[in-house]
């Protein structure tokens, strides 16, 4: 079978089973066929089990094997636990980095379109505060810092620099080389993906750009790698002031692209809300999340939305080797 679809079923003590049963209701068998979910079996039979989904599991011991099985096809690994939706946060770290491990191995085959990992907290990957796009770009031995993290939905992305990084860091990690290699990456994905050239607006970091300092990040940094993109032929603009462009001129930008996390995030959020997925660009696969947390105040509730799952999976299938 081709184009097979890897999901993480991710952090235990989450709102992922209710969001991974209630999309697949609204999968047709075709599709069912291709996606494996990277669990504990008897985890992910008890939570359904508890919010009432009615949907059959099966193991899956031989990835190698031809299936034409429309159950939900479970790769099992261990996870030793006691109440199913209250997971030791030592087994649910072993649980989540050997899923990661398995799925980063098995996404490499040319087989899998793509990975898709449900909500995770951060802190359970290890000690060093990184998100899975991190993760993964070790896993992939990239040191270029050209890998991305783009927030995105049909009509426009974001994109920072900087990822999971305290504030009082995010100045040293402002160079000319991670500026110019993330956009050089987003900019091939959109040509070779979207079939289109983006147009790319990037921010400045400071307040007004700091227009009184002479010696800003912006005039030292931002704008000489803007110039050097430009002579790459690509459509960047900016250094843009991030106090207002999402008043209404983001709408002229395929991407807006800035320093740090929250510069672009928190905006897009307040635009978007939950139309929205986390993808990242430069690994050696496609990989996309949904665009939320693990949500424990929704565990249990049945009310969880499955909408940015949903997009995920139809964004893998669309654009997966």
């Amino acid at each position: 079978m081709k184009n097979k679809i890897i999901i993480i079923s991710g952090d235990p003590n989450s709102i992922n089973s209710e969001i991974i049963a209630k999309c697949w209701k609204n999968f047709n068998n075709e599709l069912k066929k291709r996606i494996f979910i990277i669990s504990n079996f008897n985890l992910l039979n008890q939570q359904f089990n508890k919010l009432g989904f009615a949907i059959k599991l099966e193991k899956v011991n031989d990835f190698n094997k031809k299936t034409t099985s429309v159950n939900l096809k479970i790769i099992d690994l261990q996870l030793n636990f006691k109440n199913e939706f209250n997971v030791s946060k030592k087994n649910s770290s072993k649980f989540v980095i050997e899923s990661l491990n398995l799925a980063h191995k098995l996404t490499l085959r040319p087989d899998v379109c793509g990975l898709i990992n449900c909500a995770i907290s951060k802190d359970l990957l290890n000690k060093s505060k990184i998100g899975v796009t991190e993760y993964l770009a070790n896993k992939c031995n990239l040191n270029n810092n050209s890998e991305v993290m783009m927030i995105r939905n049909k009509n426009f992305s974001v994109s920072p620099i900087t990822t999971h990084i305290d504030i009082k860091d995010v100045p040293k990690q402002i160079k000319k080389r991670n500026i110019i290699n993330k956009v050089k990456t987003i900019n091939s994905w959109y040509k070779k993906k979207m079939r289109k050239k983006p147009k790319i607006g990037i921010l400045g970091l400071n307040p007004h750009n700091a227009e009184y300092r002479k010696n800003s990040e912006e005039k030292k940094i931002i704008s000489p790698s803007i110039k050097q993109l430009k002579k790459l032929k690509i459509d960047i603009h900016g250094p843009l002031v991030p106090d207002t462009i999402f008043m209404k001129d983001f709408k002229k930008f395929d991407v807006i692209i800035g320093m740090y996390h929250d510069q672009v995030l928190t905006p897009f959020k307040s635009l978007f809300k939950f139309d929205a997925i986390n993808v990242t660009l430069g690994l050696k696969y496609l990989r996309a999340s949904p665009d939320h947390g693990v949500a424990i105040d929704l565990i249990n509730k049945n009310k969880a939305s499955s909408l940015s799952l949903l997009k995920c999976i139809n964004f893998i299938n669309k654009f997966g080797k």
